[in-house]
């Protein structure tokens, strides 16, 4: 398979990493990436980000800027540890209510060990389903979130609809994802330490580097800052934008169901 980007006209439903696969066999090897880094999984994200996926995060929820208010109700999609979910539900002072939702169950188990741990789980619902196909009612939500997980659906048009579905009138979608590095010099030291080094650490930490190995791959493979929004604006959404963090490493995608 090309090590070339996937373009807004799709390509990732096949894509593991730069390896082509029969259609309907991505998930499950994905499945497996995760059930295998569950337990490390804030860990990989450090070695991924070389550290910097907290400020990104949290520059996440400053946009997001939930309501104080227990009606406020959030999706968290593919955020099975509740990373995500925990920052929304204390920025909001502990009012809104935040689903989680993620395929994996191995990652909901540890997002609802660490939920019990904080004192949060009265504001956290944790389901597994696919973001393909969510088990909701339309206009359910007043927000989307998913944060590094979208590369990860095989077919991410149809998520992008199932997340305009789902959501509220007024409603926002917010979508974190490593994205294409904009500035000549941090792209390549950046290429070098996903292919040269994070392996090795993920080999390290975990004793398998292969997980890691289809993680910086399948970055490769996605669709660039302007491709993907022009994916969300196919799914419906109004006033797409998005911020570039670190350079473009990771880009914040926003869109309104209007």
């Amino acid at each position: 398979m090309s090590e070339s980007r996937t373009s807004a006209d799709g390509g990732m439903e096949t894509s593991y990493g730069f390896r082509e696969v029969p259609d309907g066999e991505k998930q499950g090897l994905v499945n497996e990436v995760f059930h295998k880094v569950a337990k490390r999984y804030d860990i990989m994200n450090d070695v991924m980000s070389m550290g910097m996926h907290r400020a990104w995060k949290d520059a996440m929820i400053s946009a997001l800027n939930p309501r104080k208010e227990p009606s406020y109700k959030v999706l968290d999609v593919a955020g099975g540890t509740g990373d995500i979910a925990f920052r929304i539900v204390e920025a909001s002072g502990r009012q809104a209510h935040a689903t989680v939702l993620d395929i994996n169950g191995s990652m909901l188990g540890v997002g609802a060990e660490r939920a019990e741990k904080k004192k949060l789980s009265s504001n956290l619902t944790f389901v597994e389903a696919n973001a393909e196909e969510l088990p909701f009612e339309a206009g359910s939500f007043d927000a989307y979130t998913i944060a590094f997980g979208i590369r990860n659906v095989p077919r991410i048009d149809v998520a992008l609809s199932e997340a305009y579905r789902v959501l509220k009138r007024g409603g926002r979608l917010l979508v974190l994802e490593f994205s294409e590095v904009d500035m000549p010099l941090l792209d390549k030291i950046y290429d070098a330490w996903s292919f040269n080094a994070i392996p090795q650490f993920g080999k390290a930490i975990t004793g398998d580097a292969e997980p890691y190995q289809y993680l910086v791959e399948s970055i490769r493979k996605f669709p660039n800052q302007e491709n993907f929004a022009a994916m969300i604006r196919q799914a419906g959404f109004s006033r797409v934008t998005y911020t570039n963090y670190t350079g473009g490493i990771a880009a914040l995608h926003s869109g309104w169901k209007l």
